[in-house]
C-alpha cells in the first residue's frame, strides 16, 4: 500500500465489450495519485462482457467481479446490487463508474482534493458530452448554485461523476440495505443518492471542472439532454408520468412522508425559484406543481 487515498470504484456492466468498456476500464487504471480497486456487476450479456472481464479480473488483483447470472434489467438495479452486496468499507472513498466513458487521469484525484478542500462528503461536477463517431463534444453545464429543493427534482450531474466519503457512503449503504425490497420502481440512482445526501444533511459540490468525456450513444439510458431528440424523450417522459413517478418515490423512500404534504408543508406553491438549479427549470417545475402533476 501507499500513501494514497485508496478508493473503490463501482462498475455496472451490460454488452459493453464490443465497444466501450475497455476504454473506460483503461481510463480508471490510468488514475493517478489513487490507490484503486474495481468492482464489477454484470448484467446478463449476450456479446461475452462477463468473460472480457473474468479475465480482466484474472489478469488484475485490484478487480473483482461479482457472481454472474442475474438480470437486472436498468443500471440502477445493477448499482443497488453492488451496494449492497459488497461491504467497501476498508476504502478511504467511493466512486461509480458507467460502462461507457473515459476518465481524464487526475478525475477522482480531484474529486477528492474538492471534498477535502470544501469539507463535504459528496462531489459530482461538470462533464465534457462527447459523441465520438463525430469527434463532438459540447460542456454540460451542472455547476450552478445549489437551491434548497433542487435535490428533489433533479441530479447534481451523472453518477460516473460521483466521488463520495467513505463515512457518508455506508450510510447511504445501509439506507439500501434497510430499503432493499423497496427500490423496484427507482430508476435513477443518482438522484437518490444526491437526494438521500442533502436530505441527511450530508454536504455536497458541484465542481465546474470538468474531467469525463460522457459518451453518448443509442444506448444511454439517460444521456445528455443537447438534442432535439434527447429534449423530446425528456419530454415524453414527463408527458408520460416518469419524470412525477421518480421524484416521489424518491422522497417518500428517503422521507417515509407523502410528497403531497411535502408540496403542502413546504408551500412550494410560493416558491418557484427554490425548485431547481436553472431558473427557467424551477419555474417549469412550479409550474407541474400548480397545475397538479405531482398527484399520485
Amino acid at each position: 500500500m501507499t500513501d494514497n487515498p485508496s478508493i473503490a470504484v463501482i462498475l455496472a456492466a451490460h454488452n459493453g465489450i464490443n465497444k466501450w468498456i475497455k476504454e473506460q476500464v483503461d481510463s480508471i487504471f490510468q488514475q493517478k495519485e489513487v490507490d484503486i480497486f474495481i468492482y464489477i456487476s454484470v448484467d446478463v450479456s449476450s456479446d461475452g462482457t462477463y468473460e472480457w472481464c473474468q479475465e480482466l479480473a484474472t489478469k488484475n488483483s485490484n478487480v473483482e467481479i461479482l457472481s454472474y447470472g442475474d438480470v437486472f434489467g436498468d443500471a440502477a438495479k445493477n448499482f443497488f446490487r453492488l451496494i449492497n452486496d459488497k461491504d467497501l468499507s476498508k476504502y478511504d472513498y467511493i466512486s461509480i463508474a458507467d460502462q461507457d466513458d473515459i476518465w481524464f487521469k487526475d478525475k477522482l484525484i480531484n474529486g477528492i482534493n474538492k471534498l477535502k478542500a470544501s469539507n463535504c462528503e459528496g462531489f459530482s461536477s461538470d462533464v465534457i458530452a462527447y459523441w465520438p463517431e463525430f469527434d463532438k463534444k459540447k460542456l454540460l453545464k451542472k455547476s450552478l448554485p445549489q437551491k434548497k429543493y433542487d435535490h428533489w427534482f433533479e441530479s447534481p450531474g451523472p453518477g460516473c461523476s460521483y466521488v463520495l466519503s467513505i463515512n457518508s457512503y455506508k450510510l447511504f449503504r445501509e439506507f439500501i440495505i434497510n430499503n432493499n425490497r423497496f427500490l423496484g420502481p427507482i430508476y435513477s440512482y443518482d438522484q437518490l443518492v444526491y437526494a438521500f445526501y442533502r436530505h441527511n444533511k450530508l454536504k455536497w459540490i458541484i465542481s465546474d471542472e470538468a474531467r469525463i468525456l460522457y459518451r453518448q450513444h443509442e444506448h444511454n439510458q439517460i444521456g445528455a439532454n443537447v438534442t432535439i431528440k434527447s429534449k423530446w424523450n425528456r419530454m415524453k417522459k414527463i408527458i408520460d408520468n416518469w419524470f412525477r413517478d421518480e421524484v416521489v418515490n424518491c422522497y417518500e423512500l428517503i422521507t417515509n412522508k407523502k410528497f403531497n404534504q411535502f408540496i403542502k408543508s413546504e408551500k412550494l406553491i410560493l416558491k418557484p425559484f427554490s425548485l431547481r438549479r436553472k431558473k427557467l427549470h424551477s419555474v417549469f417545475i412550479w409550474f407541474l406543481i400548480c397545475i397538479g402533476y405531482f398527484n399520485k
